[in-house]
């Protein structure tokens, strides 16, 4: 099982990047990079196909900035589909024209056009990502982004000697869009994938990938910064390292107390950065992720590796496999997510709401729509509050700012239509599940409570629901359906975590916090892209605010036409 030289190249590459990126000058700079979109054979798995790239790299290229600094990323498409472009993670202040979601911001890039995301990094550092958001163009279109603490402003924890970039993901053999068409126009789910990755390499447990295994170079005493990003569609990774403990530092670009684990969970969508000590005999080890799933719902449960290899042991020894949970281990999930908590420091304090202006209850849920030409004469579809979302067909931001009637409602309900035993025995009977592009307005600045419940119509399952253009304290979880009067008072408003992406644990509720000091209008969604599709979103309209900077800022001049 000899691995070639290609953790070389990869390590180096993001070695060089960071060492460029770090003799930049001190004060906040302009950052300038050229994105084009185009299409290009891959081979993965004995099977070669095309797939969409970013200059030419799967995955795509890193953004590199420091905290204030404002960023230009032009992207130019050159493939067939149309294109857009998330900055996942950024809090995009006023500014949502840069945050990318097809028809929610702006309508998308068409083949052989130009648009510009501009924004600055504001208040953030750490590890966040970017991926397109249209389609399911994100299974090959993701990269990371890394943003540095101002110049003099160290880690609050132990200097790592060196970082690393670990990007999780899916691979399809066949062109992922088809699969997706070919699934909807059945009326069923599409095809799983038939692979995770690594960086974009599935690891030597797969064929063929002898030499598509991401190897990583280590020297005995050194202690590493790993900056993990779950790219993947669909599935939530457990993730660790054989023989070797991780102590968590991070998630979502915002600091934590640290804690030590054996392995970490991350949904789609999360970020997670870890310290990891070469100190264990000098080896090779297997780094490796596999899904996570505690409903009764099929996955692609095979496991990607890479090598986590110390300098001077040959290629021809053989690596040892971490221990993972097994993949339906709901207490180690629940208990793994307890220990996340905010670092709470005099530099990084947790701002967390302690009252509450607007209280959410949402419903996570499944259904049927009559489909006479689908296998079951249905289609799946999924709500919010017994809401399926209909996508516009021009950008909601844009349908807003300029008063453009007819796109949108903001009659999104509080609460669902109807109470019930929300994860009781499962529900197959048809609520009357509504369509429609309906929106919630929130006032600028106050403070809001949402509670997302997952239910047993259909079946439960886990969601990772994402917020654009904010971060949020995660203030409770629990199994079962939410009580507001009994689990409120269970509540951590001290120190919970912040974060952009939150999981809904399967057949359990969810309570998050923030304080709506963002105009614009701001998508979330179930980050599981199978989900989202089945109409498992919705927006916030929050509306401007009386300041001179409280206001949307006015559009680009060249917004891509609809």
């Amino acid at each position: 099982m000899a691995i070639n030289g290609d953790f070389v190249s990869k390590t180096t590459l993001f070695l060089v990047g960071l060492i460029a990126f770090i003799s930049f000058p001190a004060e906040a700079a302009v950052r300038k990079y050229q994105f084009d979109i185009q299409v290009k054979n891959v081979s993965r798995l004995c099977h070669a196909k095309p797939i969409v790239k970013v200059n030419g790299r799967f995955p795509g290229p890193t953004i590199y900035a420091r905290e204030g600094d404002r960023v230009i990323v032009n992207v130019t498409n050159h493939a067939k589909y149309n294109m857009s472009i998330h900055w996942h993670g950024l809090k995009q202040y006023r500014n949502g024209w840069a945050d990318g979601p097809a028809y929610i911001t702006q309508c998308p890039i068409k083949t052989g056009n130009s648009y510009a995301y501009d924004f600055n990094v504001t208040g953030q550092r750490g590890t966040l990502w970017w991926h397109a958001h249209i389609l399911w163009l994100r299974a090959t279109v993701y990269g990371a982004i890394v943003i540095m603490p101002k110049q003099g402003m160290p880690y609050p924890f132990p200097k790592p000697n060196m970082e690393q970039l670990v990007v999780l993901g899916e691979w399809w053999h066949k062109d992922v869009e088809e699969i997706v068409k070919q699934g909807n126009n059945m009326g069923l789910p599409p095809n799983m994938s038939d692979a995770h990755t690594i960086n974009g390499k599935p690891g030597p447990l797969f064929p063929c990938s002898e030499k598509h295994t991401f190897a990583m170079e280590v020297e005995s005493g050194k202690t590493y910064l790993l900056r993990i990003i779950n790219a993947a569609l669909n599935d939530e990774l457990f993730f660790a390292i054989a023989g070797h403990n991780m102590t968590v530092v991070e998630v979502d670009a915002v600091y934590t107390k640290p804690f030590v684990t054996q392995a970490i969970l991350i949904a789609p969508g999360q970020t997670t950065n870890v310290l990891i000590q070469a100190n264990q005999s000098p080896g090779r080890y297997f780094m490796a992720a596999r899904p996570f799933m505690d409903a009764p719902i099929p996955v692609d449960n095979k496991t990607a590796t890479g090598i986590f290899q110390y300098k001077g042991i040959p290629n021809t020894v053989l690596p040892t496999l971490p221990q993972l949970p097994a993949s339906n281990d709901t207490d180690f999930a629940l208990s793994y997510n307890k220990k996340l908590k905010s670092l709470n420091s005099a530099n990084f304090p947790a701002n967390v709401p302690l009252k509450v202006d607007r209280k959410l209850f949402y419903t996570v849920g499944f259904g049927k729509d009559s489909c006479p030409t689908c296998v079951n004469g249905t289609r799946i579809l999924a709500s919010l509050n017994n809401i399926s979302f209909v996508m516009p067909k021009i950008g909601l931001l844009q349908a807003h700012y300029f008063n453009i009637s007819g796109v949108f409602t903001t009659d999104f309900p509080d609460k669902p239509p109807k109470p019930f035993n929300y994860t009781g025995a499962p529900l197959t009977a048809n609520l009357g599940t509504a369509h429609g592009t309906r929106l919630s307005k929130i006032a600028f600045n106050s403070t809001v409570e949402l509670v997302l419940q997952d239910t047993n119509l259909l079946t439960v399952e886990s969601h990772p629901f994402h917020l654009h253009g904010y971060n949020f304290f995660v203030v409770g979880t629990g199994i079962g359906n939410f009580d507001p009067v009994k689990d409120p008072a269970k509540y951590n408003l001290v120190d919970p975590v912040e974060r952009n992406t939150v999981g809904v644990p399967t057949g359990g509720w969810t309570a998050i916090r923030f304080r709506a000091d963002n105009p614009g209008v701001w998508f979330m969604h179930c980050h599981l892209e199978l989900h989202t599709g089945w109409g498992l979103k919705m927006a916030f309209v929050v509306e401007d605010g009386k300041g001179a900077d409280q206001s949307i800022l006015p559009p680009p001049k060249d917004l891509p036409p609809c």
